[in-house]
């Protein structure tokens, strides 16, 4: 713009100087108002690219703010999904990216004011204010970076001990499930019983009942035949069908713990008491005939 102004008032100068009769001072006069008139509306656009920053920093302020206050939600709620990370990254990248466009948009602008005899310490000022602005948002845009990289990192963090956590609760299942399993056989095997019905020829021939002449009797005695006998559950045997008219325990069953009735003319053996019952032996035996 200064340039335009010198060329005028040159190009006045040499026309006088020649003598050339039809420049006349109306024309110099004119070339001058000219030169001004370009000047001026350099120096309102100039002003008007001035205002149109001061908007634009205060709207990248704006979304600053609003980045702020999502990564304080976030932080808060501790369930941003990764997708919502990956969305503010790139919002801070362009943020950035638009500050350094800013910044570089003031750099241009000053240096065309100060080739313009229009400038004031004023415009200077505001120059120097944005810049610092812009210079403030930089540092804010970085500290948003920072406390998102420290949330990442603190959410890789909570990871990790959500997984060994959950690992832990999986061994610790796992040593659950198998010890009740253990004690659920324990249980079992504890309340197995065995009970046989059968003749006096039956059991000897099993070898459960030994008897021969002038000599006492063995019950259970040496190897017997395990096959022979039923297996039970002492918690859940409350009934046996003898299918015999005659019917005598000649195991060590506590009397009192069980009862001999008949039912449809079948002796039926009956226990009243199974902790009893079963106390002194996990066998049952009985002759039917």
């Amino acid at each position: 713009m200064k340039k335009l102004f010198i060329i005028a008032v040159a190009a006045v100068s040499i026309l006088s100087a020649c003598g050339t009769k039809e420049k006349t001072d109306a024309e110099a006069q004119q070339a001058l108002q000219e030169a001004n008139a370009e000047q001026l509306r350099g120096a309102v656009a100039d002003r008007d690219s001035l205002l149109s920053l001061v908007n634009d920093i205060s709207a990248g302020m704006d979304q600053i703010k609003r980045l702020e206050n999502i990564l304080s939600v976030s932080n808060a709620a501790a369930g941003e999904t990764s997708s919502q990370r990956a969305q503010i990254r790139a919002d801070i990248a362009a943020i950035q990216q638009t500050l350094e466009q800013r910044r570089e948009q003031l750099a241009a602008l000053e240096a065309r004011l100060n080739k313009s005899n229009l400038t004031n310490s004023n415009l200077r000022k505001t120059i120097e204010t944005l810049r610092s602005q812009i210079d403030s948002q930089a540092a804010e845009i970085e500290t948003l970076r920072s406390n998102l990289d420290e949330a990442q990192a603190r959410i890789g963090s909570l990871n990790q001990a959500v997984d060994s956590l959950n690992q832990t609760v999986d061994t610790i299942s796992s040593q659950r499930d198998a010890a009740r399993q253990e004690s659920t056989e324990l249980a079992n095997e504890l309340n197995i019983c065995y009970y046989v019905a059968a003749s006096s020829k039956e059991l000897k021939e099993h070898n459960i009942l030994q008897t021969g002449f002038l000599r006492k009797a063995k019950l259970l005695k040496g190897n017997f035949d395990q096959t022979f006998f039923v297996t039970a559950d002492k918690r859940q045997l409350r009934i046996i069908n003898l299918h015999s008219k005659k019917a005598k325990v000649l195991t060590n069953q506590p009397e009192g713990s069980y009862q001999i009735v008949e039912q449809n003319g079948q002796k039926v053996l009956q226990i009243v008491n199974p902790d009893a019952f079963w106390s002194l032996s996990n066998y049952l035996v009985v002759q039917i005939d």
